[in-house]
């Protein structure tokens, strides 16, 4: 998302460092592009993490892309945060976020396509355009947002297990819209966490609140 804070720190590039080893040897193998999804609730890591990830493949000639889910939403940030206060059946994947254009752009990549078209949400001008990724010397594509355990053409699945009071302080830190200590959002992060919280047991990787990586494959 055109806009957003990302706060890239110590503990996520160590995750990057247990976890990038672990998968390697099949990114290798795999002939096609090689797919991984890092999810958990709002302000969690996810973003940071999939880039330090980007960056360890990087470190080992394996060129990679990051997708945010963040750019799926089908309204952008501030006309989503309205449309929550006035309808409460607004929340969740399959409601408030295009999650099927995702995945058909990780299906285009994983197909071998040179590029694929995907939304691309503007934070400051809450704005909603597109953007065309060159895809051409791409080996891994990692989607991260809340729900991205739920996509289908996934390789590998990364969960950070950390709640809204364990994300306090990175919320904090990017405070999108002064949304920290806001009751409304408040709520909606603890319907989110009721939202997610199985997803867990979708993952290869879990990062835990002190992010510590624990391998479930």
């Amino acid at each position: 998302m055109k806009g957003d804070i990302i706060v890239l720190e110590e503990h996520h590039r160590n995750a990057a460092r247990m976890i990038v080893p672990r998968i390697v040897g099949s990114v290798k193998a795999n002939d096609a592009r090689f797919t991984i999804s890092v999810a958990g609730e709002s302000g969690s890591g996810k973003s940071e993490t999939g880039k330090a990830i980007a960056e360890e493949l990087e470190k080992l000639d394996i060129r990679s892309v990051l997708l945010g889910q963040d750019d799926y939403f089908v309204l952008p940030p501030r006309s989503n945060d309205a449309k929550r206060r006035v309808d409460d059946s607004w929340l969740g994947p399959h409601v408030e976020v295009r999650l099927d254009v995702l995945e058909q752009n990780l299906i285009d990549a994983i197909s071998g396509s040179d590029e694929i078209v995907k939304p691309l949400i503007d934070y400051d001008q809450n704005s909603v355009g597109t953007e065309t990724i060159d895809l051409r010397g791409i080996k891994v594509v990692i989607a991260e947002g809340t729900y991205t355990s739920l996509l289908k053409h996934i390789d590998s699945r990364v969960f950070i297990a950390r709640n809204r009071v364990d994300t306090f302080e990175h919320r904090q830190k990017r405070n999108r819209g002064n949304e920290v200590g806001d009751l409304f959002v408040e709520s909606i992060l603890k319907m989110e966490h009721k939202i997610i919280a199985g997803h867990r047991q979708l993952a290869d990787f879990v990062i835990t609140r002190d992010y510590d990586v624990i391998c479930v494959q």
